[in-house]
C-alpha cells in the first residue's frame, strides 16, 4: 500500500502536508480547516467530470488523511519534528471520507445565503470589500461588481454614492475609470446584466429548477466551468461563516470572479 507522503507527492507534487493544503507550517487550527475545505471543494468526486472521478477520489481521500493528521495536536507535533507520518495509524482509503467531510462542513442552504446577504449588505465588512475592490480595480465598476459579494447591478448607484463620499474626503484616489466612465459603458453594463438575468430565468425553466442550493449549482454548471468555480468560491465563504467556524471570507484574486 502506498504511504501517505508518497501519495501526496504523486497527486499534489509535494510531500509537505502543509503545501498540500496550501498553508504555512504555523497555520492555526481554523486556517487548516478552511484550507482543507477550500482544496477539497476543488477535487470532491461529486464536482468533477466522469473521466476525472477516479483521480479526484484519490485526491479527496488523501486530503482527508492529511487534515486528520494536522488537526490532531500530537500527530502534528510528530510530523513537525520528524517530517514523517505513521501510515499504520491513518484511516484507510475505504473510510467514508465524504461523511467525515460533511461532519466538518455542513451543507449550505439557500436560507444561509439569504442570511449571509442580509448581514453583509451595508455592513463594515461590505464597505471594506468595496474600498478594496475600488482601489484594486482602479475604479473599474465592472470589477467592483464582480468582486464585492452578493452585489448586483442594482447596487451600483449605492456604491457610486459611497465612493464619491470617499473621494471627497480623500480616503481613496479619484481614478479616471470611475469619474470619467462613459454613459455608453454604463448602459452596456446594464443591458448585459439584464440579459444574464433573463438567461438565468430561462435556464431555470428549461431545467425545471427551484429555489434550492442544488438548483443554483446545477444552473451554474449549465453555464460552464467558470461559473462553477465562481459558485464554489462564494459557497466557500459561506461555509467559513456558517459551517467552518470563522467569520472571514475567501476572496478571489484581482480580475477574478466572486459569487
Amino acid at each position: 500500500m502506498t504511504g501517505l507522503l508518497d501519495s501526496c507527492e504523486e497527486l499534489f507534487a509535494s510531500q509537505d502536508l502543509y503545501k498540500v493544503l496550501g498553508v504555512e507550517s504555523n497555520a492555526s487550527d481554523n486556517e487548516l480547516k478552511k484550507a482543507y475545505h477550500r482544496v477539497s471543494l476543488k477535487v470532491h468526486p461529486d464536482r468533477v467530470d466522469k473521466d476525472e472521478k477516479q483521480e479526484a477520489t484519490q485526491k479527496f481521500q488523501t486530503l482527508g488523511k492529511v487534515y486528520s493528521i494536522l488537526c490532531d495536536k500530537d500527530r502534528r507535533a510528530v510530523y513537525d519534528e520528524s517530517g514523517e507520518v505513521d501510515d499504520e495509524n491513518i484511516a484507510p482509503d475505504d473510510r467514508d471520507w465524504d461523511q467525515y467531510w460533511r461532519l466538518l462542513f455542513k451543507k449550505i442552504t439557500v436560507e444561509d445565503i439569504k442570511n449571509f446577504e442580509a448581514e453583509y449588505k451595508e455592513s463594515d465588512e461590505e464597505l471594506n470589500d468595496l474600498k478594496q475592490a475600488y482601489i484594486e480595480g482602479e475604479g473599474d465598476m465592472e470589477y467592483i461588481l464582480q468582486y464585492v459579494l452578493c452585489c448586483t447591478i442594482d447596487d451600483e448607484a449605492r456604491f457610486t454614492k459611497i465612493i464619491h463620499r470617499w473621494i471627497k474626503k480623500k480616503e481613496v484616489p479619484n481614478f479616471s475609470n470611475f469619474s470619467n466612465e462613459t454613459k455608453r459603458k454604463k448602459e452596456t453594463r446594464k443591458r448585459k446584466a439584464a440579459a444574464e438575468a433573463e438567461e438565468a430565468e430561462e435556464m431555470k425553466k428549461e431545467l425545471g429548477l427551484g429555489d434550492t442550493t442544488d438548483s443554483l449549482k446545477a444552473l451554474i454548471l449549465k453555464r460552464g466551468k467558470q461559473r462553477e468555480a465562481e459558485m464554489d468560491c462564494f459557497l466557500d465563504s459561506l461555509a467559513t461563516k456558517y459551517g467552518g467556524g470563522g467569520s472571514s471570507k475567501k476572496k478571489s484574486s484581482k480580475k477574478g470572479g466572486k459569487k
